[in-house]
């Protein structure tokens, strides 16, 4: 599976990592991911979302039924949840 968020759509950067010496060298900024199971009461129903740090937020703002219809319709979330 990809390490994106589904709410909010974010992942990797790239940078460089810089020597002493300054010699640059690629590297990746990985997104700050995690595996999170949500209640839907509307369904009820648990879904599990891979969410990065900003999505939690997000869905403690608006909550789950708003993310996830947000998210769905910028395409971040797959239809089949």
């Amino acid at each position: 599976m990809s390490k994106v968020c589904e709410i909010t759509g974010k992942s990797f950067m790239v940078g460089n990592n810089v020597s002493h010496s300054k010699r640059r060298t690629k590297r990746r900024f990985n997104a700050n991911l995690f595996n999170k199971k949500f209640y839907l009461p509307e369904d009820d129903r648990w879904i599990s979302l891979k969410i990065s740090a900003a999505g939690l937020r997000y869905i403690n703002k608006v909550g789950v039924h708003a993310a996830i219809k947000t998210a769905k319709e910028k395409g971040y979330l797959s239809a089949k949840k």
